[in-house]
């Protein structure tokens, strides 16, 4: 059920006000649901505007992409989703979102963090924050997930998880965070619509600067060695037979 916003996230918000852009509205936060982007689903496929946020303290049923689960549990992490209606260049909201929340998270916390192709945020070489797009028609929703505590992760995450407290040994401000995530994607998004991806494309590649070069293994076996993304947001694979362009689907860093 729907409930106040804690105030820890109301300030963090107030602070930003003037840089939340489209993202200015009071946002629906709920204690407990099953993930954010169902419910903003829901409210974009009712006629919510361009700009509804949903933010939830806990996820019964978050998820990644292919449908692997995102462990949401209450307190430890920042769960948020946001309705948007592109005219153009939908293929680059998860190379923008990814870019935004690098550099929110940067902002509110001083943590440097990394991007991997195609929506993963990571610090020391664990995953630290990833991003969903779903979409239905004339909309898009974009779910974000953060890790902020440290937690107690599943066999398969714990080893490969990581979090924002966890990397600087102090406490953080998830209303800050927010703030910034949102503040940022309200920049790269308007960016993108307004026809200077050219910068957002270039921010996404100094993030994942470190993925260049590395090994990558998908779909039935093939390996080649990644060389960055190209300016439609596609992943650029050299292999013996030439380059591969991969603009979806599972892909494994070796």
């Amino acid at each position: 059920m729907r409930s106040s916003l804690p105030p820890e996230l109301a300030e963090g918000l107030a602070r930003a006000a003037g840089r939340l852009g489209i993202f200015s509205g009071e946002p629906l936060w709920f204690p407990d649901i099953s993930s954010t982007n169902d419910v903003a689903l829901s409210r974009a496929e009712q006629g919510a505007h361009e700009g509804r946020v949903v933010v939830a303290d806990a996820q019964s049923s978050g998820r990644g992409r292919h449908g692997r689960a995102w462990v949401s549990p209450a307190g430890a992490g920042l769960y948020f989703s946001v309705v948007l209606r592109p005219r153009r260049d939908v293929h680059l909201l998860t190379i923008a979102a990814g870019v935004a929340v690098t550099e929110g998270v940067e902002r509110a916390t001083g943590l440097s963090t990394q991007l991997k192709w195609p929506n993963d945020v990571y610090a020391s070489g664990r995953k630290l924050a990833g991003i969903l797009a779903e979409g239905g028609s004339g909309f898009v929703v974009l779910g974000v997930g953060v890790n902020v505590l440290p937690a107690t992760y599943p066999p398969e995450v714990a080893g490969r998880a990581t979090s924002l407290e966890g990397e600087l040994g102090r406490p953080v401000d998830r209303g800050l965070v927010l703030a910034e995530c949102l503040a940022a994607l309200a920049t790269s998004y308007e960016d993108v619509q307004e026809g200077r991806a050219r910068a957002v494309l270039d921010a996404w590649r100094r993030r994942a600067a470190g993925s260049v070069g590395r090994p990558v293994r998908w779909a039935a076996g093939h390996e080649g060695v990644a060389e960055g993304i190209d300016d439609t947001g596609a992943l650029i694979v050299r292999t013996p037979g030439g380059p591969v362009r991969l603009i979806s689907g599972e892909v494994q860093w070796i």
